[in-house]
C-alpha cells in the first residue's frame, strides 16, 4: 500500500518518549522515522560518562542519555567480546556457539569487568515512557524484572529474545514471554530471524544463514482487552507506532476506533477510507 504517517492524519502535538536499552545509537532504529516526523524524543544508555557527552553532542535535543548499564541494581561482571555488539551480562556460551559458523568468531570473550547496574525503576527522570526498545545480549528479562513501575505507562515492546542459549544461563523467548504477559502485555509477532548452519556447512555462499531459528526481536503490545483503559492520548500514540513503524493497520483501525468512543471523533473513518484507497 503507498504509505502514510498516521501522525500527519492526526496532527497531534504529544512527543512520546521511546526508551531503547542497550541498543548501539549510532545504527538506524526501527523508531527513528517517529524521530525524523517530530513525535519521538528518545532516552537511551551509554554506561562510558565520556562517550555519553558525544551521544548527547551527536543527537542534540532529540534524544537523552544516560550513563548506566541498565540491569537489576546489583553488581555484575560485564564479558567484554571482540565485537562491541555482542557483549553481555552472560557469559558466551563458547561449546554451543563453536557448533555454527560465524558465531563464536564474533562473540570471543575478551575481558571481564566489574559494573554497577540499575533498575529501571530506579532511575526517577525516567517517568511517562511509551515504547521500550531493548537488546541488551540474554539479559532483557532482568530489565523487564526490574522496571515494574517503568513499564506501567508502555504501550509497546521491541525486544531481542533468544530460543537457545547463546549466553550461559541466560533467559530465553519463553521466560520473558511468561513475564511480559503477567505484567499486561501480549505477543504480536516476530521481525526478521537470526539463523546460522552447523559446521562445516555453508548456505547460500553466506555463514550467516542457516535452517534454524536462533533469535529474533518480538513486538508485544498492551492487552488488546483492557488498551481501553488507557488515556485517549496513550492510544494515539499505539496507534502511530503500530502504523508508521510495524505496517500494522487493522491494530491501528482498532486503537482508533476505541479512541473515537472516547472523544467523540471520526478519525477512525479517515483512517479506514485512506487504507482502503491505498
Amino acid at each position: 500500500m503507498k504509505p502514510f504517517s498516521l501522525s500527519s492524519l492526526i496532527r497531534s502535538e504529544t512527543v512520546m518518549t521511546v526508551l531503547d536499552v542497550g541498543a548501539s545509537l549510532t545504527d538506524t532504529a526501527p523508531y527513528q522515522p517517529l524521530v525524523n516526523s517530530g513525535v519521538a524524543r528518545v532516552v537511551g544508555f551509554e554506561p562510558n560518562k565520556e562517550e555519553c557527552e558525544k551521544l548527547k553532542q551527536l543527537h542534540g535535543a532529540t534524544h537523552d542519555f544516560f550513563p548506566y548499564f541498565v540491569g537489576d541494581g546489583k553488581p555484575a561482571l560485564f564479558r567484554e567480546t571482540n565485537w562491541f555488539a555482542t557483549g553481555s551480562l552472560f557469559k558466551p556460551n563458547k561449546p554451543l556457539l563453536e557448533l555454527y559458523q560465524n558465531l563464536h568468531e564474533v562473540t570471543t570473550l575478551v575481558a571481564e569487568h566489574p559494573i554497577q547496574t540499575v533498575a529501571l525503576d530506579d532511575i526517577p527522570e525516567i517517568t511517562d515512557v511509551d515504547y521500550i526498545k531493548i537488546d541488551v545480549q540474554g539479559a532483557e528479562l532482568s530489565v523487564f524484572e526490574h522496571a515494574t513501575r517503568v513499564l506501567q505507562g508502555v504501550t509497546i515492546i521491541h525486544t531481542e529474545v533468544c530460543f537457545v542459549e547463546l549466553y550461559e544461563d541466560q533467559p530465553l523467548f519463553a521466560d520473558v514471554d511468561k513475564c511480559l504477559r503477567e505484567k499486561g502485555f501480549q505477543f504480536v509477532r516476530f521481525t526478521g530471524f537470526g539463523t546460522r548452519a552447523l559446521k562445516p556447512i555453508v548456505m547460500a555462499n553466506n555463514p550467516n544463514v542457516g535452517n534454524q531459528y536462533l533469535w529474533s526481536d518480538a513486538i508485544y503490545i498492551r492487552d488488546l482487552l483492557k488498551v481501553g483503559e488507557m488515556s485517549a492520548d496513550k492510544l494515539i500514540k499505539l496507534a502511530t507506532v503500530v502504523h508508521d513503524i510495524y505496517a500494522l493497520y487493522d491494530f491501528a483501525l482498532y486503537l482508533l476506533k476505541i479512541v473515537d468512543a472516547k472523544q467523540g471523533t471520526t478519525i477512525s473513518d479517515k483512517y479506514l477510507a485512506l487504507i482502503l484507497e491505498s
